[in-house]
């Protein structure tokens, strides 16, 4: 076997193929046929994502965004390729999936659509493109950006470079059946991890008085008779520290390792300083707290920078000061934010905020405790996602060959 080829094949292999010379310099168009299907008028309208894949528009979006007329839609089949041309995040020339769909569906007629040689080197592709990095490497010399950012690229061009991969049907078998038990496990986690979620938004319904009522639906039975919760507004039970910000100079940003909050999490420059204290963060955009893509309400502990875009506030009891956090996170605060195009929630309308609460500190605190043990669990089902999706990662640079194209 030549030096060349031994670069060819990867670090991990299965071991009846140990060896074998099997994985080639293959240029896309060997493998993905482009088959310009359109649709056929019965075929549910799907989206393509990063991190979902090859989903239905309405789920993935909440409601439908194609044109009327469908017709020149593309068909996609089970295991096709479909290359989007869009960029988005970390992917600015578009993202490359595999459609795990089980029956036909249709996406925008700006994408290209492929059928792989196999199903198992359609899988194969979809998970050496989860890269954005391998992504990009592929790309780049063959996307032309015009006006507006908009991507130019023919379909025969998307399929003209070439990817080491492996030929062996079997090999390609075994190497897909292995990253599909993998994705397997991933899914089953996300849905546990989305139950949770759905589990918590059913509880703070049960737990909160609704709109109207002035008791929850659910209450623990030690409090059952501690009669009607009362409504307080947020500035009645907490104090706004905006006004008391230090702004700081250059050489104090530079020292020490403090995180910095923006309006939407932990960021990596400085504005102004906040003193030790466990404090609530709580975002003043609007389109944060409109779209829910960030976190609005969140709890920051320790010595702290936060910047202007966030309110910081302090409570007496820490019990209240989670309840008013878990409360604002499951509302529509829609109501209480000002301008149009820049909507922002400012402190005179945060203060007025009505926030119910039980008027017993221990009910306060059996409730605050319930819902902190949920973002538990939440929390660390979600690193266990992460977990696995390290070493999903971990895999794919055994099981691909270091060089490429």
């Amino acid at each position: 076997m030549s030096k060349n080829n031994k670069k060819w094949l990867p670090e991990l292999r299965f071991p009846e193929f140990y060896g074998k010379n099997t994985w080639q310099r293959t240029k896309l168009s060997q493998v993905l046929f482009e088959h310009s299907l359109k649709s056929e008028g019965n075929e549910e309208i799907f989206s393509v994502s990063v991190h979902k894949g090859v989903i239905n528009q309405i789920e993935h979006l909440g409601r439908r965004f194609a044109a009327s007329n469908t017709e020149n839609y593309k068909r996609v089949l089970p295991g096709d390729v479909i290359y989007t041309k869009s960029p988005t995040g970390d992917f600015p020339y578009g993202i490359i999936k595999q459609s795990k769909v089980s029956e036909p569906v249709i996406v925008s007629p700006l994408y290209g659509v492929f059928t792989p040689e196999t199903t198992w080197l359609g899988l194969i592709l979809d998970a050496y493109f989860e890269s954005p990095k391998r992504t990009f490497h592929y790309l780049e010399s063959i996307v032309q950006k015009g006006a507006k950012n908009t991507i130019n690229i023919r379909n025969d061009v998307f399929i003209s470079k070439r990817l080491i991969l492996p030929r062996d049907k079997e090999e390609q078998q075994k190497i897909a059946s292995c990253l599909s038990s993998l994705d397997d496990l991933i899914a089953a986690h996300r849905q546990k991890l989305e139950l949770l979620k759905d589990h918590k938004k059913g509880l703070m319904q049960n737990l909160f008085p609704q709109e109207g009522e002035k008791v929850p639906k659910v209450r623990f039975k030690e409090f059952e008779k501690d009669g009607e919760w009362i409504e307080k507004k947020v500035g009645e039970i907490a104090e706004n520290l905006d006004s008391k910000r230090i702004p700081i100079t250059s050489n104090q940003r530079d020292k020490g390792n403090i995180p910095y909050y923006g309006a939407s999490g932990i960021v990596d420059y400085v504005k102004d300083f906040i003193f030790d204290d466990t404090l609530l963060c709580i975002s003043e955009d609007g389109a944060n707290l409109i779209d829910r893509n960030y976190p609005i309400a969140f709890t920051i502990k320790g010595k702290t920078w936060v910047n202007n875009h966030a309110h910081v506030l302090r409570f007496d009891s820490y019990d209240t000061h989670i309840l008013v956090e878990k409360y604002i996170n499951s509302i529509n605060v829609q109501d209480f934010l000002t301008g149009m195009a820049q909507p922002k929630l400012n402190r005179g309308n945060l203060e007025i905020m009505p926030i119910p609460l039980p008027k017993n500190p221990q009910e306060q605190q059996k409730i605050a405790s319930c819902l902190s043990s949920l973002d538990t669990l939440i929390t660390a089902q979600a690193e266990k996602i992460e977990q696995l999706q390290l070493h999903k990662k971990g895999l794919m640079q055994g099981l691909f060959p270091r060089m490429d194209d």
